[in-house]
């Protein structure tokens, strides 16, 4: 469960710097940059939590990386492919 909660904290802190980002996609998401990073700098904390509470503290720190900067990479491709543009 701890890992569940982990990797959506992870992806939603991957999204809120997204929407923070002057290239988002999104014209949904856009509006409030600086609440965003506040909100993604959260999130991203409680998904390091919640992994080195699953695993440990280095292998929790690696797995934290690796699920936000893989959210962080997919998010672009996925506006993308939605088709939306500015």
């Amino acid at each position: 469960m701890a890992t569940v909660l982990a990797l959506s904290c992870a992806a939603f802190a991957a999204l809120a710097w997204y929407a923070a980002s002057p290239h988002c996609r999104w014209r949904v998401l856009r509006g409030r940059p600086r609440a965003m990073r506040v909100a993604a700098v959260m999130l991203a904390l409680l998904s390091l939590a919640a992994w080195v509470h699953a695993l440990g503290a280095a292998v929790g720190a690696c797995a934290m990386l690796g699920s936000l900067m893989l959210a962080a990479m997919a998010l672009p491709w996925l506006a993308l492919g939605a088709g939306e543009t500015d």
